[in-house]
């Protein structure tokens, strides 16, 4: 499997955070990740891989260049943003 740019939406939640563990713990092939999440969470930052990731504020521009998203953050958010993540 090739490396893929991946994006976690809702990552500062609980089922973000376990994504998260997920992808690491089963060494998952990816070339980058995006951690995404609301405006409460700007500033946080989440640890993936022993660094430090700044979590970005999920917007429109947020898929440019992902190749697979993942959402956890509830069904309005998923509903407004995974068409824009398919279009992106």
């Amino acid at each position: 499997m090739s490396s893929k740019s991946v994006a976690v939406v809702g990552v500062t939640g609980a089922v973000g955070q376990e994504m998260l563990d997920v992808l690491e713990t089963r060494d998952f092939p990816l070339s980058s990740i995006r951690p995404l999440a609301s405006e409460r969470s700007a500033g946080k930052t989440v640890r993936f891989r022993g660094e430090e990731l700044p979590v970005e504020v999920l917007g429109e521009d947020s898929f440019s260049g992902i190749d697979l998203a993942f959402f956890s953050a509830g069904a309005s958010i998923s509903r407004d943003y995974a068409p824009v993540a398919v279009d992106s």
